[in-house]
């Protein structure tokens, strides 16, 4: 799928989450609005001529999305592999929580080297009840 660089992002997601099991919906919805605002707003810089693809996948073992941008890139080294709650920024602030945020959610979150696409995972455990993030 591809579209142009857009806040506007219900269809989009209502898209990605078609085949996504009704528990899970909430915090992935979250997690995957979070990464296509990122390359919307920061890697596109919104600019309407640059796009957005986003490639999805489902195995038996899970879900996994692949998302780029035309921008510039940007160096990854957040070091949210181990975010604690406390060294997240305040609420009110506006930027720092989103590259937590999707290391919460998903199993798996890698950049390219170029910081330009982003891969997503998100295993599914079988025989396992497990408690989603959001509900």
């Amino acid at each position: 799928m591809s579209f142009t660089s857009t806040l506007y992002l219900c269809p989009v997601l209502d898209l990605l989450l078609a085949n996504i099991p009704p528990d899970l919906k909430p915090e992935i919805r979250l997690g995957l609005q979070e990464a296509l605002v990122n390359a919307a707003k920061h890697g596109n810089n919104l600019d309407p001529s640059k796009s957005i693809v986003v490639k999805f996948s489902v195995t038996k073992e899970g879900y996994s999305w692949v998302i780029s941008d035309e921008g510039k890139g940007f160096t990854h080294n957040c070091g949210c592999d181990d975010c604690q709650t406390n060294d997240l920024p305040p609420e009110e602030s506006e930027h720092g929580r989103g590259l937590c945020l999707l290391h919460e959610i998903f199993d798996q979150v890698q950049w390219d080297r170029q910081g330009t696409q982003l891969k997503l995972s998100k295993q599914v455990k079988k025989g396992k009840q497990r408690q989603p993030l959001l509900s």
